[in-house]
């Protein structure tokens, strides 16, 4: 897939032949890239309903993305660093936490660049529903001042988690997706 994550797609058992089709059982596994441990995960059967009215059907079941959140967490996907020179338009300083939080204005008197940095503190968990799929993220984010020697100062470390609905549908011939925050 990437330099993260490999998929092993082979054959479960030999492809069935019929008159109007052929149906192919991929394993449909995502490893780390590298690790070809098991995931922690045990794969359902799941049933494809008879439709006989379009040329190609695809399905990915729950273990599908369950074993990709497992792939990328391992790997540190989920962790990334946010900066001044990370986003141009970021510009958020200890000023703006010091009027939401007294403690940081206590601390920092000059208004410095703030850094965060995101976290996963476990593997996202993914659900499929009936028309969507909800992904669960729990993760901390720390927050630093950028001091002028180039030096990080921790100001706060919150938890977070989140929780969100993602539908996906087909629009013009186009796969588009919507997000909700549940949580």
């Amino acid at each position: 897939v990437d330099d993260l994550a490999e998929v092993d797609y082979s054959l479960n058992s030999l492809p069935a032949v019929f008159q109007p089709f052929i149906d192919l059982d991929l394993k449909g596994i995502v490893y780390p890239a590298g690790n070809y441990t098991d995931p922690p995960y045990a794969a359902a059967p799941f049933i494809i309903p008879d439709q006989s009215d379009s040329m190609l059907y695809l399905a990915f079941s729950e273990y599908f993305f369950q074993t990709s959140s497992f792939a990328y967490y391992s790997a540190g996907a989920f962790n990334t660093t946010i900066s001044e020179e990370t986003c141009s338009y970021f510009n958020i300083s200890t000023e703006i936490f010091g009027s939401i939080i007294p403690e940081v204005a206590k601390y920092s008197v000059t208004p410095y660049p703030v850094m965060f940095k995101l976290m996963a503190t476990e593997m996202p968990i993914i659900s499929l529903e009936q028309d969507s799929f909800t992904v669960e993220i729990q993760g901390s984010m720390e927050v630093f001042a950028v001091l002028p020697d180039s030096t990080n100062q921790s100001l706060f470390t919150m938890n977070i988690t989140a929780n969100t609905s993602i539908a996906l549908n087909i629009f013009d011939q186009k796969l588009m997706g919507s997000l909700c925050l549940n949580r």
